[in-house]
């Protein structure tokens, strides 16, 4: 066979096997990113410090308070959703109805680094704007708060007056951000 017949095939095999190596090196950059994209684990109740900024702004018969979630599992993780709060006795048994949600803001996804913190405004309502038969206002000793989608709660004590009768909504929460 001539040399210059097997020039093209040489072209050929050299062409298909950068175009090889070229969708190898793509498939391994799509995986490479995808995996960086991977998004953190659920923050665990466990790993979370649930606290209350009792520096409260009040307005119309309801005080506004941040509601704070601190990271300190020792790795980045995520949180997304609304938690879950209700008033508390010192036996920790729940007082009227647990709080509603506030649908103001969307729930999104929050990636916290260690030690980074997420927040959610509470909403307190001054009870002694309802009626005493649809309350039945006693002491509150503080505020059991689930962190969004867990089932394990922390117990935040904050003294406050609450309604002890279901039927009375008097808390209310936003979604975390």
């Amino acid at each position: 066979m001539p040399v210059s017949s097997l020039i093209p095939i040489r072209r050929r095999r050299a062409g298909v096997s950068s175009v090889a190596v070229l969708a190898a090196a793509a498939a391994a950059g799509t995986c490479a990113a995808a995996f960086a994209a991977a998004p953190a684990p659920t923050c665990a109740t466990s790993g979370l410090v649930i606290w209350l900024d009792t520096q409260g702004n009040g307005t119309a018969g309801s005080v506004y308070y941040r509601l704070e979630f601190t990271n300190q599992s020792g790795h980045t993780c995520t949180i997304r959703g609304y938690p879950g709060v209700s008033a508390v006795d010192l036996s920790r048994h729940q007082l009227g109805n647990a709080a509603s949600r506030n649908t103001v803001r969307s729930p999104r996804l929050v990636t916290l680094a260690n030690g980074k913190m997420a927040k959610a405004v509470l909403r307190i309502v001054d009870v002694g704007v309802f009626s005493p038969s649809l309350c039945h206002q006693t002491p509150a000793a503080g505020l059991r708060v689930f962190a969004p989608n867990r089932r394990t709660a922390k117990y935040v004590p904050f003294p406050f007056a609450a309604c002890s009768r279901h039927g009375t909504t008097y808390l209310s929460v936003e979604a975390v951000r």
